[in-house]
């Protein structure tokens, strides 16, 4: 959030320098003749500058509607969606590289539209730290594109940008589900490495996941009230099971081995004192 607030203030006072600075660029602006403007923009956005590409968007946004129906504006709309990218504007070009895909549907420039729209997403994509819904609506977007056009030489790239967010997301799934356990909130902690092996199966963190939600059922069965912990250490002995089921020279294995112990060990007790208490009562 603090980035993107950064780049529109950068963005407004190099635009304001732009304004104030430029002689010739403001000659234009101040023109009533819209074609003036729309070469205008195209030249600056040919340059290739960061400036430049200001001045076009500046250009683009004062003649699109006066454009609006005539042959110039499907190349006025789509280089003004560029020059938001190119001022690393990424929402902004998301946006308007969307809204020209579904306005000019049959353009040349639809498939790189649509492919842009989703690849800026991916640049808005924060660390894995942050909140991931935009890595999400990323995925999804880059998803729908493969979809409709699944052969292009964009295939590559938007695969491994699918790959790459995928990543993140697992990632912060992984960091989320180990907070738990670091708070010691044993059962959400169970919950989550549970449903992270769902959503990521064939993940590198599965190993440790497992052993994870092992050591956390144990926890949780521990540190439960007496009448709910012989449930919650039989789940933990399933639990390990399958852990040893499928991780056979896992490097978790004597520990989890010593959790395993330790539960056996509390059932055994459990039926020994039930024996006791039934031969009591007869």
């Amino acid at each position: 959030m603090r980035n993107a607030m950064g780049r529109r203030l950068l963005i407004f006072f190099l635009s304001l320098y732009i304004l104030i600075g430029c002689s010739e660029f403001r000659k234009i602006q101040k023109s009533t003749d819209w074609r003036q403007k729309y070469d205008a923009a195209v030249k600056y956005y040919e340059r290739g500058d960061k400036g430049d590409y200001i001045k076009a968007s500046l250009l683009y946004e004062e003649i699109l509607p006066l454009i609006r129906g005539m042959p110039e504006a499907e190349a006025a709309n789509f280089y003004y969606a560029y020059c938001h990218f190119h001022q690393n504007l990424f929402v902004e070009a998301a946006f308007y590289f969307e809204s020209f895909y579904e306005t000019y549907s049959r353009s040349e420039f639809a498939l790189e539209s649509m492919y842009m729209h989703a690849y800026s997403l991916f640049l808005d994509s924060p660390v894995e730290e942050l909140d991931q819904s935009s890595s999400s609506e990323a995925i999804a977007a880059m998803q729908r594109f493969l979809n409709l056009y699944p052969e292009t030489q964009y295939t590559g790239q938007a695969t491994a940008t699918i790959n790459e967010l995928q990543r993140k997301l697992e990632t912060k799934a992984y960091n989320n589900a180990l907070l738990y356990k670091k708070l010691s909130k044993h059962n959400s902690a169970v919950i989550a490495f549970e449903n992270f092996s769902k959503d990521y199966p064939d993940s590198q963190y599965n190993e440790e996941v497992n052993y994870l939600k092992l050591e956390s059922q144990y926890q949780y069965s521990k540190h439960s009230i007496s009448s709910k912990q012989k449930e919650r250490y039989e789940k933990a002995i399933d639990i390990y099971n399958y852990f040893v089921q499928n991780y056979t020279d896992s490097k978790f294995a004597k520990d989890a081995g010593r959790i395993n112990d330790d539960c056996r060990k509390w059932m055994n007790e459990f039926i020994s004192n039930n024996k006791i208490l039934k031969s009591n009562n007869n």
